[in-house]
């Protein structure tokens, strides 16, 4: 079970658990469509993730989960951990 972290808002969530059930790089848009969310908010929040250390930008406006992001997800990493990183 994934610890909650007070800044990561629900569709932060559905963003890295999309990104743990498909190993692929993507874009917001893309991911949009698959999570049924509007595109704008989740290109805000893959930003936001992206700064966290929660996702990688390989390409520019491509993303995918980070070593950090999967550690958490698998429950690795402390809340706390993430509650900085997202400060």
């Amino acid at each position: 079970m994934v610890e909650r972290v007070s800044w990561l808002s629900p569709v932060d969530y559905e963003v890295l658990e999309f990104f743990e059930s498909h190993d692929i790089v993507t874009s917001p848009k893309v991911l949009a469509a698959n999570i049924d969310y509007d595109r704008q908010y989740v290109s805000k929040r893959c930003q936001t993730l992206l700064s966290s250390g929660l996702l990688e930008q390989p390409e520019d406006g491509l993303y995918r989960l980070s070593d950090l992001g999967r550690d958490f997800l698998a429950g690795d990493v402390e809340a706390e951990v993430i509650e900085e990183a997202g400060e």
